[in-house]
């Protein structure tokens, strides 16, 4: 039975996650602002999602977006080491390679170490009083301006609200203001503009953060 699932085409996953949570497709295609018709073609398997398509259906659905990579057929490099937390980065990591690849408009090789030495930069920034001033100026109409364009924005606001309420080692509440200012400054590792490739690597450092935040407390 799991053969038979590992096989499935991304047209009959996304039947299965359609039916799951009782989405008609054209309420999905509401959603997610691609229209029926291509929809339609996507999950009878008459044409290809590319990567946009797949981002969007990611973010509609809550469903990592590898998942959906796999399952339309787009090589992903699987590490099988890591532990749960650092596989969890790594596959964003192959899934955002893919589609920067395929979208032809980021020409940099993207890595995890880039969103790090960005992160370290904005921690010092994050402890000045501009730095502080510009989260609780800028982090709502940021938030109102992107819309919910994944998973991690619910996780934003469970920082911003930590970060504001100022309960925290200076240690967390440099690493939360920094991945704040990441996600507020638009000119990060890959530039906001590149809608909505453009946050992709935001998430990777709410996943980054996190996974920081967790170890400190164990």
């Amino acid at each position: 039975m799991a053969e038979q699932r590992n096989s499935n085409t991304l047209g009959l996953l996304l039947r299965e996650l359609l039916k799951e949570r009782s989405l008609s497709m054209r309420k999905f295609s509401e959603l997610t602002g691609i229209d029926t018709a291509t929809i339609s073609r996507i999950i009878n398997d008459k044409r290809k999602a590319t990567p946009q398509h797949l981002e969007k259906f990611a973010d509609c659905l809550e469903v990592p977006l590898i998942n959906l990579f796999e399952a339309a057929g787009y090589p992903i490099e699987q590490k099988q080491e890591e532990s749960d937390a650092d596989s969890d980065i790594h596959t964003s990591v192959d899934a955002i390679q893919a589609l920067l690849k395929s979208s032809n408009v980021y020409d940099d090789q993207f890595s995890v170490s880039n969103v790090e030495q960005k992160l370290e930069s904005y921690g010092l920034y994050a402890q000045t009083e501009e730095g502080k001033n510009t989260i609780l100026k800028d982090f709502d109409e940021k938030i109102k301006s992107v819309g919910s364009i994944g998973p991690f924005i619910s996780q934003l606001k469970e920082l911003y609200e930590k970060f504001t309420s100022g309960k925290g080692t200076l240690f967390e509440l440099t690493l939360i203001g920094s991945t704040l200012l990441y996600f507020i400054i638009p000119v990060d590792v890959i530039p906001d503009y590149l809608f909505p490739i453009g946050y992709l690597d935001d998430a990777i450092a709410v996943q980054l953060t996190t996974k920081a935040l967790l170890k400190n407390i164990t």
